[in-house]
């Protein structure tokens, strides 16, 4: 990002605004809110402008900004409508010290103003570096509508409430307090009893969250799906918005991992076939140990936990150490990789079955049914073959698979780096190596693109 967001403390300090006309009142809409002290210079400033110096609302100075007038400002607008007078008046904010925005000029802005959805003291700020306003206005207007108005209002009550929260131990525990106030309790109490109900029933949540017992720590065992987070599950997004730790596998996109809680403790557990990799035994031991210390843990796996994932291993570890589990299954990289190509793992009158296979196991290349494989018209998903093509490509021909059998390659099936190989048994091994797949890839036996398969009958026509 070319603007880093954060909040600054404006509470009576100064912020000055040189312009007379409607882009200076459209910015002095968004600062009134704030508790600045805003001074406007204004050599002839419109009625708007003098009827909120009338209010005592702003300081108007009825000139031009000259030398030394933006000192000690925090933040500078220049918003004359007129770009010599706002370049003016931006070198002079400068050498004064405040940080400038120059009004519709982003390259000439030292920061620039979100669109803001105001629920005081809940803000939310949304920008898109000056590239889609249309975009962050319709993002505004979305999240306007989802807010409630009152959640402002419960926020304030909750903040003077801060420090009899504290008693409740950070973390979990604090903020399950403070979840269940303003998604039920809070709002209940308000609806039933206006404001006056709601600090008592502040009062009565914190009692009841004091004397119950914490809760036992438990490990859900989530699918992360094929990488995009389009994909992932509303029960993952939950989960992972709840987790203290989350132990995620190297096939988990950095978007995905983007979602989790900033707070949680976050823990990489890849493995990368015949490269590094942590081992299982270790991954079972740090599950146990953080949630037996009362977290709750994210056990974050690409695709869907019970493929290829050792789910059983890691239920085995948990059961026998007496912890709570749970599996949210995702989308597996074959669904994906299928689906990318425009194909479906089984059709009618060509295959009523479909395989998911490894290439590889814990002893090396895998060994299949090989001859059941290359019948024709069998179709199946081969997870991590890319290092045993030659050996798959040997095995299924040495059965009597046809060479021009098609087989299509999907490296990071559903992401926006994805690629696909469009190949043949005969072609497989030389193709792969020349394509250089570096990502996860999944191996279509028996499936070409949509639009390659359209072709082939006719190509084969031409070729015979």
């Amino acid at each position: 990002m070319d603007h880093f967001p954060i909040f600054l403390a404006v509470e009576g300090r100064r912020i000055v605004v040189s312009g007379g006309g409607e882009a200076a009142l459209a910015k002095l809409r968004l600062l009134l809110k704030t508790t600045a002290r805003i001074t406007v210079f204004a050599a002839a400033p419109e009625g708007a402008l003098r009827a909120l110096a009338d209010e005592g609302r702003i300081t108007l100075v009825t000139r031009a900004l000259a030398p030394g007038d933006a000192l000690c400002a925090a933040l500078f607008y220049a918003a004359n409508d007129d770009a010599a007078e706002d370049a003016r008046v931006t070198r002079l904010a400068r050498a004064d010290g405040a940080l400038t925005n120059w009004v519709d000029n982003l390259e000439a802005s030292q920061f620039i103003t979100p669109a803001i959805v105001d629920r005081d003291p809940v803000t939310v700020a949304i920008g898109t570096e000056g590239a889609a306003p249309v975009l962050a206005r319709a993002i505004k207007a979305d999240l306007e509508a989802r807010l409630p108005a009152s959640l402002g209002l419960l926020a304030r009550i909750g903040k003077g409430f801060r420090r009899a929260a504290e008693a409740l131990p950070m973390g979990r525990k604090r903020r399950e307090f403070w979840f269940e106030y303003y998604f039920k309790s809070g709002p209940q109490a308000l609806e039933k009893d206006g404001l006056d109900g709601i600090e008592p029933a502040l009062d009565a949540l914190l009692a009841r969250h004091l004397s119950e017992a914490p809760r036992k720590g438990r490990v859900d065992l989530v699918g992360a799906g094929p990488g995009d987070p389009e994909l992932l599950t509303l029960r993952a997004r939950k989960l992972l918005d709840e987790a203290d730790v989350v132990i995620h596998d190297r096939l988990v996109s950095p978007a995905i991992l983007e979602l989790a809680r900033r707070e949680a403790v976050m823990i990489d557990a890849g493995k990368k076939g015949f490269g590094p990799a942590m081992a299982q035994d270790d991954i079972c031991a740090l599950m146990v140990e953080h949630a037996a210390a009362g977290a709750h843990v994210v056990r974050l796996k690409g695709g869907d936990p019970g493929v290829f994932g050792r789910l059983d291993e890691e239920v085995e570890a948990l059961e026998a150490a007496g912890l709570d589990w749970a599996v949210t299954p995702g989308i597996t990289a074959a669904s994906a990789a299928t689906a990318q190509i425009g194909q479906s793992l089984t059709k009618r009158d060509r295959n009523s079955a479909a395989r998911l296979l490894t290439g590889h196991d814990m002893q090396g290349f895998a060994e299949q049914d090989w001859r059941g494989l290359a019948r024709p018209g069998q179709v199946a998903a081969i997870y991590m073959g890319l290092k045993g093509a030659r050996f798959i490509q040997g095995r299924l021909m040495m059965h009597g698979a046809r060479a021009d059998t098609p087989v299509t390659a999907v490296e990071n099936a559903s992401r926006s780096d994805a690629r696909t190989i469009a190949t043949t048994l005969g072609r497989l091994a030389a193709d792969l190596e020349a394509a250089a797949l570096t990502g996860p890839a999944v191996l279509l036996y028996g499936l070409a693109p949509r639009a390659a398969a359209h072709a082939l009958p006719r190509l084969t026509e031409e070729l015979a």
